[in-house]
């Protein structure tokens, strides 16, 4: 284990600094950070957005179970994962996306199939959520360390920016196209791996849209989403796979352009937005580009609409 994160109360967070001073950790200030403290190869950080404290280096397991858990969460988890979470090791399909919030590239789903076996293997070898692994190497490492762990399934599923516009003005709205892309995932599994009994995904519309998705293919499966589903083995892995798939489509087509292809809606990327356009017109923005977002407006006012006032989702 390399890193770990766990929310914090604010009496949690008060308690822990006191703990740190008394084991001999030396403070120093840190941007974001309510305080930041280092001993030997150990950081201990706690974000002021949370509050939550981020372990990082060598020693964590040692620092949760000896320090952390007993002292200042007062709960034991690390080691008792099959306890806290036993359907966690039961079979299993985990489904998760990657490029939903990222201007540039594609939507990536991807999808792994867990068991016992399997998600101790996983759990043995630090699999987590993407979100919470900053190097890109790490994320190419675990992906290789899934795709050959006897048993595991995944299935990726990249819909590339071309068509995903098409399919986003076919759907309307970023839910049913999520929807559908889930529902090819879990297809695509289940033709490897027919008996697989549920799929698990984080929450993010009504479970009818993948099951109506489904059922247009006669595909009977237990679906469940849940919020932080990404605590789920199969789920990180799968984030983790679609992650991957994300990032080297960015590398391979930044390098065909000549053009460095960000993440998110940062300035840099509106700024590559509008070399693109300048070189190769408005409708280039179509093939690396996901259009409804509100940055190609801003580039190119005259060939995309500005997208209507966000509604909240409702069953």
């Amino acid at each position: 284990m390399n890193s770990y994160t766990h929310p914090l109360t604010t009496d949690q967070a008060t308690k822990l600094r006191g703990l740190l001073k008394d084991i001999g950790f030396e403070f120093a200030p840190k941007p974001y950070t309510i305080f930041f403290a280092q001993k030997n190869k150990l950081s201990v950080a706690v974000y002021e957005k949370g509050p939550k404290i981020l372990l990082q280096g060598k020693g964590i397991e040692e620092f949760i179970q000896f320090e952390l858990e007993p002292k200042i969460l007062e709960q034991a988890k690390l080691g008792y994962e099959e306890v806290h979470s036993p359907e966690m090791f039961e079979p299993h399909f985990g489904i998760d996306e990657s490029g939903k919030g990222d201007f540039f590239g594609p939507l990536v789903i991807a999808g792994v199939y867990v068991d016992g076996t399997i998600a101790r293997k996983f759990l043995d070898v630090g699999i987590q959520d993407s979100k919470r692994i900053g190097s890109d190497a790490r994320i190419r490492a675990l992906a290789k360390i899934i795709r050959t762990t006897p048993g595991a399934i995944g299935d990726t599923v990249a819909i590339g920016p071309e068509r995903y516009n098409d399919l986003y003005e076919k759907f309307g709205n970023l839910n049913s196209l999520l929807g559908w892309g889930h529902a090819r995932v879990i297809e695509n599994l289940l033709a490897k791996k027919p008996d697989c009994p549920r799929a698990l995904s984080d929450k993010f519309a009504d479970a009818k849209v993948i099951e109506r998705a489904l059922l247009q293919h006669g595909t009977a499966i237990r679906l469940e989403q849940r919020t932080k589903a990404e605590s789920d083995l199969a789920v990180a892995a799968a984030s983790i796979l679609a992650r991957e798939a994300f990032i080297d489509w960015l590398e391979r087509k930044g390098k065909a352009l000549g053009t460095k292809l960000g993440r998110g809606v940062s300035a840099q990327v509106k700024e590559a937005a509008k070399k693109i356009v300048e070189s190769g017109g408005p409708e280039m923005l179509r093939t690396v580009a996901k259009v409804h977002f509100r940055t190609a407006h801003e580039i190119a006012p005259g060939s995309y609409a500005a997208p209507p006032p966000r509604r909240e989702w409702r069953k």
